[in-house]
């Protein structure tokens, strides 16, 4: 998939032009006499007034956001009604830098707009927002309104109520219900000053200056401080993302690891982002309290247990800095403790995201097995296959692919010509046992399952006379979901259709293996890019061909990554019965996801067992 920053940068592109295909034009004026913000508002998620020129409306400034691309200011009426559903605050999009102050008392007049953060076809909630403003400053330095707390007392524990069937899904024109669904909660605060008190972050502080915490200190609490989220209506309510109005060259943003403490007094506007949804953009920023997060380390193989990790590199190319080749490798030598075989995903070719025909991975791998071995690690040896260029997704020209490294000393490959971009493998039987036709091979690359994705890499190894069969995959992503925070309500996953024809390939192969050898021991591991609760996880796990190995870790502990304040499953290693009925250790091993300072945005995995 394309990379985060790029694909970000684009987006925020889109959202800047906040009158563009996701704001209602302007109709008729409205009298001032009759309308304030809670008017505009409305107690469902559009506003009854949307197109209409409203006049004077009148408030107190409590943020302003003069830098980035929605430049702008929120200003809240201090005169509250009594419908707990219709929100006092909104924001005002002046496109440059706004000329108030917080604290000033305005009359704001302009157009009633609804904006969707990344477009209509994105499924996201709208922002009602007056645009084209004109702004009268009648005095300064006011008191703001008070600020409505976010806490565990004032959220409700369901997240949503269920979108209309006659609006395609859609809990745009449902009555808001703040004291049922934290949706509808957040929604009734849209655009006014809230705050937290001391919370504890559940997803580090990235590259874009914002963190997550959760307000619920009890939510399904991972048990190195993260928020778990493990079934697809077990949202995590008290999930809130954090952001500063103060720009990072004045004061910057504080840097925070999962189960880290945000504390005192953190204070804001709540706006709603494409990323992520209800955001507290803080005009008060609490401090964070280091808990000292550390980074995991698995115990070696014993000498007669075989070790299998899978591990994600983020786009690894030969002309990224030596230090990332480097971290990755003392994770691989330190904190895998050297297994014996380790599958990569994302390697790109020797010219990365250069689109210039180039496919092998050479360079890549070179530079990679010989940072591990200059970190002490084992001279491990590869295998793979290179792509069709441009036929497996990812980042442009980058043609990534799955790679096996493994450790010489400690096991064999078994090669078997024949294997190319676009010729499958098959299953053979050899002296009674199952074989491939060709290792390393790859499993069905012209199904339709594979267009635009990688193909699953299949190879034979031997180990103190044992073969175990090893298939490594990267399925295709969940790009063109929709989020948790959609207007559609459940969300629609479209992305899974692939991902479980991806998953029936794959299982189908391993069935093939068990046909010709019942006891034969075979692994499928990768970016599974879903969840162990997943529909993906049970195509694979069919027939008890195979068995997602991550829910054999404790509930808390299940998770190889971190996104908007849920700690979840994307990577998995996935065992026949033969491996499963023998045991086996399992260990999702946390050095990259739960870190603001990350090697990739990925969690190694690693399984242990005696062939």
């Amino acid at each position: 998939m394309p990379s985060k920053t790029s694909w970000r940068l684009a987006a925020l592109t889109v959202a800047a032009v906040s009158t563009a295909a996701g704001a209602v034009a302007l109709s008729s004026p409205a009298s001032a006499d009759e309308v304030r913000v809670h008017d505009i508002q409305g107690a469902t998620r559009l506003s009854p007034l949307a197109g209409k020129q409203v006049t004077e409306v009148p408030g107190i400034v409590t943020g302003v956001r003069a830098y980035g691309s929605s430049k702008g200011f929120w200003f809240q009426d201090p005169q509250a009604d009594r419908d707990p559903a219709t929100s006092e605050g909104i924001f005002v999009f002046t496109g440059s830098a706004p000329k108030v102050a917080t604290g000033d008392a305005v009359r704001v007049s302009g157009t009633v707009t609804e904006y969707v953060p990344g477009g209509a076809e994105s499924g996201n909630q709208s922002l009602t927002q007056i645009s084209k403003p004109t702004v009268t400053v009648d005095s300064s330095g006011n008191p703001l309104p008070k600020a409505a707390v976010l806490d565990a007392r004032s959220l409700p524990d369901r997240y949503a109520p269920r979108g209309e069937d006659s609006a395609e899904g859609s809990v745009n024109d449902l009555p808001l219900r703040p004291d049922r669904y934290a949706l509808d909660r957040y929604e009734s605060l849209e655009g006014m000053n809230v705050r937290i008190g001391t919370s504890r972050v559940v997803t580090a502080t990235d590259a874009y200056a914002e963190l997550w915490v959760t307000v619920k200190p009890h939510e399904r609490p991972t048990a190195r401080g993260g928020a778990l989220y493990n079934g697809y209506a077990a949202q995590n309510t008290g999930r809130l993302q954090i952001q500063s109005l103060v720009p990072a060259a004045e004061q910057p943003f504080p840097t925070a690891n999962v189960g880290d403490s945000l504390r005192g007094r953190t204070e804001g506007p709540l706006d709603y982002s494409q990323f992520g949804g209800y955001t507290l953009t803080a005009r008060t920023l609490g401090t964070v309290e280091d808990k000292g997060l550390e980074r995991e380390r698995t115990r070696p193989q014993k000498d007669r247990e075989l070790a299998v990790a899978t591990y994600n590199v983020e786009n690894l190319d030969p002309a990224d800095p030596q230090e990332k080749f480097d971290r990755l490798a003392e994770g691989v030598v330190e904190h895998l403790a050297s297994p014996d075989i380790v599958t990569l995903e994302e390697i790109q070719d020797n010219s990365g995201a250069k689109d210039d025909g180039t496919v092998s991975a050479e360079e890549t791998v070179r530079k990679f097995t010989a940072a591990i071995e200059a970190k002490g690690g084992p001279r491990y040896e590869w295998r793979g296959i290179d792509p069709a260029d441009k036929a497996d997704g990812g980042e442009p020209g980058g043609n990534i692919r799955q790679v096996f490294l493994f450790n010489p000393e400690r096991v064999s490959f078994t090669d078997r010509p024949g294997g190319t971009a676009t010729s499958a493998t098959e299953v053979v039987r050899e002296h009674g046992k199952a074989a491939l036709s060709a290792s390393p091979g790859r499993v069905s690359p012209s199904a339709e399952a594979w267009k635009d994705s990688r193909k699953p890499l299949a190879g034979e190894f031997v180990f103190r006379g044992r073969t175990v069969f090893v298939l490594a995959n990267h399925f295709s992503s969940k790009g063109g979901d929709q989020a948790l925070h959609s207007q559609f309500q459940p969300p629609a996953r479209v992305s899974e259709k692939q991902r479980h024809q991806q998953a029936d390939e794959v299982n189908s192969f391993v069935k093939e293996l068990l046909a010709v050898q019942k006891d034969a021991r075979v692994i499928a591991l990768g970016d599974i890019n879903d969840f162990e609760f997943s529909g993906t996880t049970a195509h694979l796990e069919d027939g008890r061909a195979l068995y997602s190995a991550i829910k054999s870790l404790p509930r808390n502990e299940r998770y190889t990554y971190d996104y908007q304040g849920n700690s979840q499953v994307l990577d998995q290693i996935l065992v026949s019965p033969k491996i499963r009925k023998d045991g086996f250790g399992y260990d999702s091993v946390h050095i990259n996801a739960e870190f603001a300072d990350q090697n990739s945005d990925h969690d190694p995995q690693v399984l242990r067992f005696r062939p």
